[in-house]
């Protein structure tokens, strides 16, 4: 029997997150490419549906960790559009004040911890946040994402196991957009299904549409409830696909053409937006007053961040150590 289907305040929710990451990329990208921001830069677009349909899951205490193809996890978990565009410009009023940039994007009060620049650095990360909230017991669940690239690294079965054997309320969320970097899925990676990994440490392993909110949701759902519950980790491959080269700038040659055309074409944002229309969960113009509120918010994040300072010369000798030195 298939799950049922979500009401019509969550399905709008997640197409909210999914269209505010793929209208803060864009501009992004398009203020990249006019030399007024300069910054390297990991799209997400494409993936938009993972995060968003996980969030709806998570309260407003629990954490996250993620890696440098991250402003997607860090919008769906709350983070403050003009917050984000203050610290990839380099403005005090950023994240980390502007010294963090688009590798480090870190904000606590919405439960976004670690953004790193180390693959597979966010699943260690997350198995201590996630035994911080065990021994004091008050609830939280852990999420952490990355790469199908991380899946091979030793951070990523030593996590496993250590969250496997001390029940981690903890979530693996592997946003695989088979391409790690420049490598195919096929040639650097033993399995056919990452989710089959979780075998080895006793815990389940669950393969998931990533681009089908709805299939998103209800896997989430399960993760997290059992995380909460003190039933342990869950392994969450989220298939996917990034539409961008690994980094802007990288044409992404290595992929074939047909194979970029074909996921564009189910491009997840539009393709959810004419679902909710098709089973009417949604009228078009509420989704068209919805996508205008948020192109006005991501205008007004922009000239926030631009018209913020950019830090002094002495945020270089602070938040280095724990005291201050002369």
């Amino acid at each position: 029997m298939s799950p049922a289907l979500p009401d019509r305040g969550t399905l709008t929710a997640i197409y909210r997150k999914m269209a505010l990451i793929k209208f803060n990329d864009e501009r992004i990208v398009r203020e990249l490419k006019a030399g007024r921001l300069v910054t390297p830069y990991y799209s997400p677009r494409g993936q938009e549906a993972i995060p968003a349909a996980i969030s709806m899951h998570l309260q407003d205490s629990d954490y996250i960790t993620t890696i440098y193809r991250c402003i997607h996890d860090l919008l769906a978990k709350g983070l403050p559009a003009r917050l984000l565009w203050a610290e990839i410009a380099g403005r005090v009023t950023g994240t980390c004040k502007g010294k963090g940039g688009t590798m480090h994007l870190t904000h606590p009060e919405t439960g976004c911890m670690v953004t790193t620049g180390i693959v597979g650095a966010s699943m260690p990360i997350a198995c201590g946040l996630a035994l911080a909230s065990q021994v004091r017991g008050d609830g939280r669940v852990t999420v952490a994402n990355f790469g199908d690239g991380a899946s091979n690294i030793g951070a990523f079965h030593e996590s496993l196991n250590l969250a496997a054997v001390w029940k981690l309320p903890v979530v693996f969320v592997c946003q695989n957009n088979l391409y790690a970097e420049h490598t195919p899925l096929r040639t650097g990676t033993s399995v056919e299904r990452i989710a089959d990994r979780a075998a080895s440490y006793s815990i389940p392993g669950v393969q998931v549409d990533g681009n089908d909110p709805v299939a998103m949701y209800h896997a989430a759902g399960e993760a997290v409830e059992r995380a909460r519950r003190g039933g342990g980790p869950t392994l969450l491959e989220a298939r996917t696909f990034r539409f961008n080269g690994h980094v802007l700038g990288d044409p992404g040659a290595y992929i074939p053409k047909e194979e970029y055309q074909a996921a564009q074409a189910q491009d997840p944002v539009p393709k959810f937006r004419q679902w909710l229309l098709d089973q009417k969960q949604a009228e078009a113009a509420q989704l068209d007053a919805l996508d205008a509120e948020l192109l006005r918010e991501v205008d007004e994040a922009v000239a926030f961040a631009m018209s913020s300072a950019p830090p002094e010369p002495a945020e270089l000798q602070r938040d280095v150590y724990a005291t201050a030195t002369a």
